[in-house]
Protein backbone atom coordinates (compact mmCIF):
# COMPACT_ATOMS: atom_id res chain seq x y z
CA UNK A 1 0.00 0.00 0.00
CA UNK A 2 1.47 2.87 -1.35
CA UNK A 3 2.06 6.32 1.55
CA UNK A 4 -1.06 8.13 -0.86
CA UNK A 5 -3.20 4.91 -0.03
CA UNK A 6 -2.78 5.20 3.80
CA UNK A 7 -3.29 8.77 3.59
CA UNK A 8 -6.37 8.15 1.82
CA UNK A 9 -7.55 5.67 3.76
CA UNK A 10 -7.00 7.59 7.06
CA UNK A 11 -8.89 10.68 6.12
CA UNK A 12 -11.90 8.78 6.09
CA UNK A 13 -11.64 7.65 9.89
CA UNK A 14 -12.67 9.96 12.24
CA UNK A 15 -10.73 11.64 14.59
CA UNK A 16 -11.70 13.66 17.80
CA UNK A 17 -9.13 15.95 19.65
CA UNK A 18 -10.40 16.89 23.34
CA UNK A 19 -9.60 18.75 26.46
CA UNK A 20 -9.28 16.52 29.46
CA UNK A 21 -10.04 18.36 32.94
CA UNK A 22 -8.79 14.80 34.54
CA UNK A 23 -5.84 14.66 32.33
CA UNK A 24 -5.02 18.44 32.17
CA UNK A 25 -4.12 18.39 28.88
CA UNK A 26 -5.86 17.35 24.90
CA UNK A 27 -6.78 13.55 24.71
CA UNK A 28 -6.46 12.77 20.36
CA UNK A 29 -8.86 9.40 19.71
CA UNK A 30 -9.93 7.77 16.68
CA UNK A 31 -11.89 5.42 17.78
CA UNK A 32 -12.87 3.44 14.64
CA UNK A 33 -9.91 1.98 14.01
CA UNK A 34 -7.96 1.58 17.79
CA UNK A 35 -8.90 1.97 21.52
CA UNK A 36 -5.61 3.81 22.59
CA UNK A 37 -5.29 7.85 22.22
CA UNK A 38 -2.29 10.22 22.08
CA UNK A 39 -2.17 13.28 24.12
CA UNK A 40 -0.05 16.81 24.35
CA UNK A 41 -0.56 20.30 25.53
CA UNK A 42 -0.67 21.95 21.82
CA UNK A 43 -4.11 20.81 20.53
CA UNK A 44 -2.80 21.12 16.55
CA UNK A 45 -0.06 19.10 17.63
CA UNK A 46 -2.08 16.18 18.65
CA UNK A 47 -4.48 16.65 16.16
CA UNK A 48 -1.05 15.83 13.83
CA UNK A 49 0.20 12.96 16.24
CA UNK A 50 -3.20 11.27 15.87
CA UNK A 51 -3.24 11.64 12.33
CA UNK A 52 0.29 10.02 11.90
CA UNK A 53 -0.54 7.31 14.74
CA UNK A 54 -3.82 6.70 12.59
CA UNK A 55 -1.76 6.20 9.18
CA UNK A 56 0.58 4.02 11.48
CA UNK A 57 -2.13 1.46 12.20
CA UNK A 58 -3.25 1.56 9.04
CA UNK A 59 0.26 0.50 7.56
CA UNK A 60 0.71 -1.85 10.51
CA UNK A 61 -2.98 -3.61 9.83
CA UNK A 62 -2.13 -3.45 5.96
CA UNK A 63 1.38 -5.45 6.65
CA UNK A 64 -0.50 -8.28 9.03
CA UNK A 65 -3.07 -9.16 6.08
CA UNK A 66 -5.74 -7.48 8.67
CA UNK A 67 -8.79 -6.07 7.40
CA UNK A 68 -9.39 -2.83 8.63
CA UNK A 69 -12.51 -1.76 10.19
CA UNK A 70 -14.92 -0.11 8.16
CA UNK A 71 -15.15 3.64 8.66
CA UNK A 72 -17.94 6.14 9.61
CA UNK A 73 -17.77 7.48 6.03
CA UNK A 74 -18.58 4.67 4.62
CA UNK A 75 -21.66 3.29 6.87
CA UNK A 76 -25.51 4.11 5.43
CA UNK A 77 -27.37 5.74 8.47
CA UNK A 78 -31.11 5.11 8.54
CA UNK A 79 -31.29 8.34 10.49
CA UNK A 80 -33.79 6.26 13.14
CA UNK A 81 -32.33 4.35 16.43
CA UNK A 82 -34.04 2.84 19.36
CA UNK A 83 -33.15 4.28 22.62
CA UNK A 84 -34.30 2.40 25.70
CA UNK A 85 -34.51 4.38 29.11
CA UNK A 86 -36.22 3.83 32.62
CA UNK A 87 -39.50 4.27 32.57
CA UNK A 88 -39.27 7.26 34.63
CA UNK A 89 -36.91 9.67 32.21
CA UNK A 90 -39.36 8.60 29.34
CA UNK A 91 -41.88 10.48 31.29
CA UNK A 92 -39.76 13.14 32.03
CA UNK A 93 -38.99 13.92 28.20
CA UNK A 94 -42.30 13.60 27.59
CA UNK A 95 -43.10 16.56 30.14
CA UNK A 96 -40.40 18.32 28.70
CA UNK A 97 -41.40 17.93 25.40
CA UNK A 98 -45.14 18.99 25.94
CA UNK A 99 -43.92 22.00 28.30
CA UNK A 100 -41.83 23.25 24.85
CA UNK A 101 -45.08 22.16 22.58
CA UNK A 102 -42.68 19.96 20.72
CA UNK A 103 -43.31 16.50 20.27
CA UNK A 104 -40.78 13.68 21.77
CA UNK A 105 -38.83 13.25 18.76
CA UNK A 106 -38.57 16.76 18.14
CA UNK A 107 -37.55 17.38 21.52
CA UNK A 108 -34.84 14.43 22.08
CA UNK A 109 -33.35 15.58 18.91
CA UNK A 110 -32.84 18.95 19.54
CA UNK A 111 -31.29 18.28 23.08
CA UNK A 112 -28.94 15.14 21.38
CA UNK A 113 -27.62 18.13 18.95
CA UNK A 114 -26.64 20.30 21.56
CA UNK A 115 -24.46 17.57 23.71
Amino acid sequence: MSRKQIKEQAARYAKFVEWSDEDLCFIGRCPGLFAGAVHGSDEAGVYKDLCETVEEWIELLHKDGAALPEPLAGKAFSGRFVLRVEPALHRRLAAKALAAGESLNSYCVRTLCKA
